[in-house]
């Protein structure tokens, strides 16, 4: 039937797409190296000059795309998408918007929405219909099966070397992994390092030497790692705990799954266990206790924390006393001078203390508050005793804070001295405030 004339025909105008030009450096791949991101916004705008598309905007992103919301700049487009920005993709392949099945289904949203009406890739176009959108998706699960796959085959080439007693990883100090290409793998004995590992097992072993010591001793030495760093104190525990150094491993940690390693020991199993008595002793003894002061003062000259031990006296009539003892850990210099002093000097010093130093008033009259309300209904409860209300205001805070030091629990001394607004230093066996 003809249109009436006087009246022309109404014919639906295309929607004009705007388009981003999303440039992604494959990391998944050997094919990460084939096209880089310049050459790949070169090609594309060749593309487009060709094919007279408009692109509003150029990104660039190196992130992998194989965990499902981990790419800023792909995240940018979606939001731009939403808000009308552009409403096309234009990407060298469609594994480089998705290789997983998360963000791919946000791509397909999007163009489900009305949103997003092109993605045009170098070889292939995806428009808002059935069979393209299908295409598309076919195409995104594919890369995501391949991911799948090398992670398997990655596992499984990384057990099946464990089982040939092969370490998988970057060899431990006092090793070295094989430059051979032929021994994939291999680690073999470090000549300058491994001599100096052997000797931290034995002198924990047999001098039982603390970690502190070992890493005040390596830094006289000057010993470093390949890669020309000191070991921490913490890398001198995990070595100590590392099976590696006397021939096992496990790979992955933590999964119970052991291998007896094809690479030379350092040490002997007997010299890593009697290192292993060694540590549990030590921790034993000092590790797992708890002083009042510790970690609230710091050292005068060196700045170091103070640290606390503790010694026992027995009596010719068989009494035995505990005294412990304040002072610097020497973390920043192991020749400080500072010097140590008794814990019941320590507390009469910082109850002098407690007349001129700034305290959290706050803080102290709600923990004055707590202890009058606990000591009232104990002799309501338990005595039958009614008293008159106490207020605060009728207790002296620094009287308070004084009693806490004196009669107080470890942890109420150790919550006292939170309340304090200055920092405690312990200089030459005296207490100062370090001024701010």
């Amino acid at each position: 039937m003809q249109a009436p004339l006087g009246h022309a025909a109404k014919i639906a105008s295309p929607v004009k797409v705007k388009y981003c030009l999303y440039a992604r450096k494959s990391t998944e791949s050997e094919e990460a190296q084939i096209l880089s991101i310049d050459s790949q916004i070169k090609e594309m705008q060749q593309m487009a000059d060709r094919d007279c598309l408009e692109i509003v905007e150029i990104k660039k992103e190196s992130h992998s795309a194989k965990e499902a919301g981990q790419r800023p700049v792909f995240n940018e487009i979606v939001e731009e998408i939403k808000s009308g920005k552009f409403n096309g993709i234009l990407t060298w392949a469609a594994d480089r918007i998705a290789r997983n099945a998360g963000d791919l289904g946000r791509i397909v949203d999007l163009m489900d929405a009305g949103k997003l009406h092109d993605i045009r890739t170098y070889g292939q176009r995806f428009s808002n219909n059935p069979n393209e959108k299908f295409l598309l998706m076919i195409l995104g699960s594919q890369a995501k099966l391949e991911n799948d796959n090398k992670v398997v085959n990655v596992k499984r080439g990384l057990r099946a070397r464990c089982e040939m007693g092969l370490w998988p990883c970057t060899a431990p100090t006092g090793y070295l992994n094989s430059k051979n290409t032929e021994k994939r793998c291999h680690v073999e004995i470090d000549p300058h390092r491994a001599p100096i590992m052997k000797k931290i097992f034995e002198k924990v072993a047999y001098e039982k030497w603390s970690g502190r010591k070992i890493h005040a001793w390596l830094n006289d030495i000057k010993f470093k790692t390949r890669n020309g760093k000191a070991l921490t104190l913490s890398n001198i525990y995990i070595t100590l705990r590392n099976t590696f150094y006397y021939g096992a491993f496990e790979y992955p940690k933590g999964t119970g799954k052991w291998y007896q390693g094809k690479h030379e020991p350092i040490i002997t199993r007997e010299l890593f266990d009697k290192v292993q008595e060694n540590m549990i002793d030590y921790k034993a003894r000092g590790e797992n206790k708890e002083f009042a002061f510790t970690k609230l003062m710091t050292c005068g000259l060196c700045n170091s924390g103070i640290t606390a031990d503790e010694k026992f006296k027995k009596q010719k009539n068989g009494t035995v006393h505990r005294h412990v003892y304040y002072g610097c850990c020497r973390f920043n210099d192991k020749n400080c001078k500072s010097g140590w002093i008794n814990e019941n000097d320590l507390i009469e010093q910082l109850s002098e203390l407690m007349d001129n130093i700034d305290l959290d008033e706050i803080g102290m009259k709600e923990k004055i508050k707590t202890e009058i309300e606990r000591h009232k209904r104990f002799n309501s409860s338990l005595l039958g005793i009614k008293e008159k209300t106490v207020s605060i205001a009728d207790i002296d805070i620094r009287n308070y804070a004084k009693y806490i030091l004196r009669d107080g629990s470890m942890w109420e001394k150790r919550e006292l001295l939170t309340c304090l607004k200055s920092r405690i230093k312990l200089n030459n066996k005296t207490i100062g405030v370090i001024e701010n």
